[in-house]
């Protein structure tokens, strides 16, 4: 496609984009009577998934119950979150340090569940921080964040987190070709063919505890990754990639990355390259990354910046990395349940090409390949490694999900659909709209060894005149099909926190009988643990005022002190001594520059604050615990600098002094 066509398809494509509001046809059957009863759940009832949603510029991970839709939580990973105190109290402010220090934000687009044997086990939920690159591991015991995980040599961390079969591993693809950080960054950005590189970060997962560890990364040539998949079955040891901008531009990328009829899936043995690294082939390179992690034994967040990773040039190694030309621009990069089929979806194709694993492997067996080298990588030809190719899917083919009966199911940005196909003689079985430009699409189990089925989910990116208007923007979308028959049924649109990537649902069985309900109060190791009133203190270190208290329904003790001085640094270390499930407390105290806290039950959480002024300061419970949740309150006196109350604090009818 010449430069002018490539206008041409943007133009089409930004009209059709503007018509998004314009009713796709057939639209007048899209929803049957029986739509709602599909997804009602009574009260008292559970859904029967769990569905993991990526926040994208929120930072957070979403988790909704399918088919109902209902909000269950907001898990807060790469964003400070005020209402459960995340980057705000003392204990979790290191789970957001990084190289550039202190850094309360990110752009999560992906989530990746646990998987033994191919298939999810319930155990964590790996996501992306796209922005300033990071991984991180979420407990499904807890729902809580665990550890985070910094990426060296890497920008733009979008074609992550993809785990293989048994997470051995949790790959991640720098979006952004970069200098690399052990090299000289300082060039002039015209030598991006010459000085700027990929990086291929494999993260090993403990199969017991799933701390993560940066095992290696592959030094690649400077393209794009966009998204990934593992091998399943047969192709287990490898990985494929979607690479886009081969042309290496550097600016105005919509034309000048678009100018090439194919780009590239990139297929790593990484069994293979695994061998070289336990070979000594590697190479050590300085660089700095922050390792986050959060512990439930003392409840407390440690950071340790690391400065050594080990790499691995792919140019040097040539059994490693193999390119397969895909067109054009591919976004998704999905591999099926047998793991013998790999697709390719083209941003700008007009058909879908599916790769065959048993060719790709025939084909390097017997060097089926081009005879120009892509920086110095094999290419292999495109009719060698095709199985064939979805003709007139539709337009703008982003991401593939599959059934359990050797379906697939592509959504199409353009037009503005979900198309199912039949992988095995790749006919276009059914087609339904969505509203409008659907995005990324999730079938519950779909890019597993056994997928689930039964229900899709479009996660859409224009919403017009779906929900009650909101002013200039309007609530994110998704929209939930059943897919348990020979044609998609649209059962319920429902908002989802903005703006959502991918997602994963498992069912609610692997998760819902191994919730911890409490925190064990005698197991408590924090190192300001109060584990009873008798124990509550206040103590003055220099300018710091520790104060060790404790909240039970329905009051805090201590719940008044005096004694604190203008210019104070106070640390309220509060212990929950509630050993009931759901039974939560918060904490705050009136001119907190930072955020409340919100303390599980056998949990200390610790808040500081600064005493900025002489005055009376109320301090209270901000989570509704008890009827007499009002009355959970208390007093901090403060006093001029140098003065000379002295520090005392009241636990009920008693008072006591430093």
């Amino acid at each position: 496609m010449n430069k002018k066509n490539v206008f041409v398809f943007m133009v089409a494509a930004a009209s059709m984009l503007y018509l998004g509001s314009c009713k796709p046809k057939g639209t007048g059957n899209a929803i049957s009577g029986d739509a709602a009863s599909k997804v009602y759940v009574a009260p008292g009832k559970y859904d029967e998934f769990y569905n993991f949603v990526s926040g994208g510029f929120s930072g957070q991970l979403s988790v909704y119950g399918l088919p109902s839709g209902r909000l269950l939580r907001v898990i807060p990973v790469f964003s400070v979150d005020p209402e459960k105190g995340w980057g705000y109290s003392e204990e979790t402010k290191p789970m957001l340090n990084t190289s550039h220090g202190f850094v309360p934000w990110d752009d999560l687009h992906h989530v990746e569940m646990s998987m033994t044997d191919g298939v999810a086990d319930g155990k964590w939920a790996f996501v992306n921080g796209n922005n300033t690159p990071r991984l991180a591991r979420v407990d499904l015991k807890t729902f809580r964040t665990s550890e985070i995980i910094e990426l060296p040599n890497s920008a733009g961390n979008h074609s992550s987190p993809f785990g293989t079969e048994n997470s051995e591993y949790i790959v991640a693809g720098t979006r952004f070709s970069v200098p690399s950080d052990y090299e000289n960054g300082d060039v002039p950005v015209n030598t991006y063919k010459q000085n700027f590189k990929g990086h291929i970060s494999f993260v090993s997962i403990d199969k017991n505890s799933g701390e993560m560890n940066l095992a290696f990364q592959l030094k690649t040539p400077g393209v794009n990754f966009d998204l990934a998949r593992c091998g399943k079955g047969k192709s287990h040891g490898w990985f494929f990639f979607s690479c886009y901008n081969t042309e290496q531009a550097n600016t105005l990328l919509e034309v000048n990355a678009s100018k090439n009829d194919k780009d590239f899936i990139m297929a790593v043995n990484w069994k293979k390259a695994e061998e070289y690294i336990k070979a000594g082939k590697g190479k050590k390179q300085a660089v700095k990354y922050a390792h986050n992690k959060y512990s439930d034994d003392t409840h407390t967040a440690t950071s340790e910046m690391k400065n050594e990773v080990t790499v691995l040039d792919v140019s040097e190694f040539p059994d490693i990395v193999y390119f397969i030309p895909c067109p054009k621009s591919p976004h998704g990069c999905d591999v099926d349940p047998t793991g013998e089929y790999i697709v390719g979806s083209g941003k700008l194709a007009a058909l879908l090409p599916v790769f065959s694993f048993d060719k790709i492997q025939k084909a390097i067996a017997n060097n089926a390949f081009e005879k120009e080298k892509y920086d110095g990588i094999p290419v292999i030809k495109y009719e060698e490694a095709l199985y064939g190719e979805v003709q007139k899917p539709g337009l703008g083919p982003l991401h593939t999900e599959f059934d359990a009966n050797g379906n697939a199911y592509t959504s199409f940005f353009v037009s503005s659909e979900v198309v199912k196909w039949n992988i095995k003689d790749l006919k276009v079985l059914d087609r339904q709209p969505t509203y409008y430009s659907v995005g990324h699409l999730m079938v519950v189990g779909g890019n597993t060894k056994k997928p689930v089925g039964k229900y899709l989910v479009a996660y859409n990116k224009i919403t017009k005149d779906r929900y009650l208007p909101t002013g200039p923007e309007l609530s994110q979308s998704a929209q939930l099909f059943d897919i348990s028959g020979d044609k998609m049924q649209l059962l319920l649109d429902f908002p989802t926190i903005g703006e959502p990537h991918y997602a994963q649902a498992i069912p609610a069985t692997l998760i819902k009988d191994n919730q911890v309900k409490i925190f064990n109060i005698n197991d408590n190791k924090h190192p300001y643990v109060t584990k009873g009133e008798g124990e509550t203190k206040v103590i003055r270190q220099g300018n710091q005022v520790h104060v060790y208290i404790t909240a039970i329904r329905s009051h805090f003790a201590p719940d008044n002190i005096e004694g604190v001085q203008v210019g104070d640094e106070v640390y309220f270390h509060v212990t929950n001594l509630e050993q009931d499930w759901d039974v939560p407390h918060g904490f705050g105290v009136k001119g907190a520059n930072n955020a409340e806290l919100l303390i599980m039950p056998g949990e200390t959480s610790t808040l500081k604050w600064v005493a900025d002024r002489v005055g009376m300061f109320p301090i209270y419970c901000t989570d509704f615990c008890s009827a007499l949740h009002q009355e959970m309150q208390g007093y901090v006196r403060v006093s001029p600098k140098g003065s000379n109350v002295p520090l005392t604090f009241s636990v009920g009818s008693n008072s006591a002094a430093e």
